[in-house]
């Protein structure tokens, strides 16, 4: 398809027009094919929507969707209705493309700014907005527009930077600026030489795990020669969406912020940290961590109510549904465990769940339809609800609340 050029007046719309990112892709198969198994749809819907009844025929606006971000959402929710918007006529021609081979009718593009979001004259259960708040002049501005088109019990799912463990990339910004380094091929290859020479102990090295080959000729240049971007650290995250008039709702990874879960739960630090409030347990975190790098996570309206809660018996109707990339490991336990639980996209290596044969059972028996009461009482398990908290923290299920009791 052929994009009208939009002029934004902005050198963030110029910059991913000559620069899309992530880089294109033409193959959506392998996201198809993992969508196949209905609890990938489930856990995801209530990850989201703990509380309401799973329902795959909801409306969706990816808002900065990138080079494919939209089309992989419209082809693994053919039930869904899908629009996406970006400012970059590049990335938007790359989505189209691959709206069009996989003949994607349920996806609607548009050029359009978050800000001007309202021209859509349309309401959304879910927004999707990954690593685009943080580049707009007035990312309050903008998370206003969204907040204005969600439906009032809809919810995000936002990412947005994190300081501390972009350290290294500030530095290297300002690096690039002092040298006035550009983004010609010529540029861009010189800089990837030189970072692959920095110091083992330079921040940039850390973030990336020690792999100094991970700063790809793409990653580069969104990173270090980005016009502009900024970051939050967790208090300036609730305070940015309390003036959008929402609140966190949950991380997308909540057991890298929990002093539930990890090396820290071992320590005498542990107890004094599950005294404070949540949010400063959150804060906290951050700073005990100090590598995040990106925040991902769920918010909804302020007026929303659900949660997820252990401090009755409510949480024995929850219906338990694995979330993806969840594994159970059997090889090389220590005594006493019949095997260790660990979600693959966590990036922290401390966080994983050893568990006894009793509750491997408990874990076995997690099918997305029994309730945590059928499975407590089939195995018999006293501890039943201690576990499935765990479950809960370390990322391996969501719940289903919809059909929750009342205690």
């Amino acid at each position: 398809m052929a994009m009208k050029s939009q002029n934004v007046g902005d050198p963030i719309g110029e910059f991913y027009t000559n620069h899309p990112y992530p880089p294109p892709i033409d193959n959506l198969d392998r996201a198809r094919d993992m969508y196949a198994d209905e609890n990938v749809h489930r856990a995801e819907f209530h990850l989201l929507f703990p509380d309401k009844e799973y329902r795959a025929d909801f409306d969706v606006l990816v808002a900065g969707c990138g080079t494919w971000q939209s089309a992989k959402f419209a082809i693994t929710h053919p039930a869904a209705r899908v629009i996406a918007i970006d400012i970059s006529r590049t990335s938007l021609e790359h989505t189209e493309a691959l709206k069009q081979k996989y003949n994607l009718t349920n996806l609607e593009v548009k050029q359009l700014p978050i800000e001007n979001v309202s021209d859509l004259d349309h309401k959304f259960d879910m927004i999707v907005s990954t690593g685009v708040l943080h580049h707009l002049a007035d990312p309050d501005a903008g998370l206003r527009a969204l907040r204005s088109v969600l439906k009032p019990d809809g919810a995000m799912y936002l990412m947005v930077y994190a300081p501390y463990g972009r350290a290294g990339v500030h530095m290297l910004q300002e690096y690039c600026r002092m040298l006035g380094i550009g983004t010609s091929p010529q540029e861009i290859n010189d800089l990837s030489a030189a970072l692959q020479e920095l110091p083992q102990h330079h921040p940039l090295v850390s973030m990336v795990r020690g792999a100094r080959n991970a700063l790809d000729a793409g990653a580069l240049v969104d990173a270090l020669l980005n016009p502009r971007d900024r970051t939050y650290s967790v208090p300036q995250l609730y305070d940015f969406l309390e003036r959008g008039d929402l609140k966190l709702g949950r991380w997308y990874w909540q057991a890298t912020y929990s002093p539930h879960c990890g090396a820290i739960s071992s320590t005498s630090h542990a107890s004094k940290l599950l005294a404070l409030p949540e949010r400063e347990q959150y804060v906290a975190m951050e700073l005990w961590r100090g590598l995040i790098t990106n925040h991902d996570f769920v918010a909804v309206p302020s007026e929303n109510r659900s949660r997820v809660r252990f401090d009755d018996e409510s949480y024995r109707s929850y219906v338990p549904i694995r979330r993806p990339w969840t594994m159970c490991v059997q090889d090389r336990l220590p005594p006493g465990a019949a095997g260790v639980l660990v979600n693959q996209t966590h990036l922290f290596q401390d966080l994983y769940l050893f568990i006894d044969e009793q509750q491997k059972r408990m874990y076995d028996s997690i099918d997305g339809r029994r309730s945590v009461s059928e499975i407590i009482d089939q195995v018999n398990a006293p501890a039943g609800r201690e576990f499935f908290e765990d479950l809960w923290w370390y990322d391996q299920v969501v719940f289903d609340t919809s059909k929750e009791r009342k205690a």
